[in-house]
């Protein structure tokens, strides 16, 4: 299997927030997708300011204000013989060190947890109900354990 994660950083201040921040991310997307994709896949991920991802927000859910990630799976998968196109997740450095802060986690902890929960909503994972979300959970905790990252959800306000 052929996994393409493309990480684009929009926002050059990610640099100074996160040494090797390109590498981290493939690292977490590739560990959401290691065992759950069994086909060539693509995926995108950006690193973006607050400004640009509030724009997102109020655009496509009605929100004006920045959050940590943004997921957009693609909408349809496109006929042919190339990678399943599996969307888009977008983070907002200036929301994801803040919350970093606040919680008192590691800014590389807390992304690569971001990482790994916009990218599980491209593959259909969710957290609408209690029982969603206690299966997204639990699969970020186990994804996290496997990089070497503590629990989030058992750190107080830890969680996305």
């Amino acid at each position: 299997m052929t996994v393409q994660i493309d990480v684009d950083i929009a926002d050059p201040a990610w640099r100074d927030s996160v040494a090797d921040v390109k590498d981290l991310c493939q690292r977490a997307a590739g560990a959401v997708l290691a065992g759950r994709v069994r086909e060539a896949a693509e995926l995108s991920l950006v690193l973006a300011d607050d400004e640009t991802v509030r724009t997102l927000n109020r655009t496509y859910r009605d929100r004006d204000a920045p959050t940590n990630v943004l997921s957009f799976p693609a909408e349809e998968r496109f006929a042919g013989t190339g990678p399943r196109l599996l969307g888009d997740v977008v983070l907002a450095r200036g929301t994801v060190e803040r919350e970093a802060t606040a919680g008192n986690l590691e800014i590389r902890d807390h992304l690569a947890h971001l990482v790994i929960h916009g990218t599980l909503h491209l593959l259909g994972y969710d957290h609408q109900s209690d029982d969603e979300a206690e299966i997204m959970e639990r699969t970020e905790a186990a994804i996290l354990a496997e990089l070497g990252i503590a629990d989030p959800y058992a750190v107080p306000h830890g969680g996305v």
